[in-house]
């Protein structure tokens, strides 16, 4: 098992974070939404280990 990492670990963070923001420019929040969906699917299927898939839905869960 694996462990979900929480402390930054993306080359390039800001660069990412602008590339981000592009994809939605101009989008309404219904196609931001439909993205944001897509992407998390995307990412879930390329880290592919259940548990550091539920490990990030409990981080994320902030209720």
């Amino acid at each position: 098992m694996s462990d979900l990492i929480l402390t930054p670990n993306i080359d390039g963070t800001d660069d990412f974070y602008a590339d981000l923001l592009a994809t939605h420019e101009g989008r309404n929040k219904a196609e931001s939404d439909a993205i944001n969906a897509r992407l998390i699917l995307i990412l879930a299927n390329h880290i592919g280990d259940r548990d550091v898939l539920s490990q990030a839905l409990r981080a994320a869960d902030i209720t």
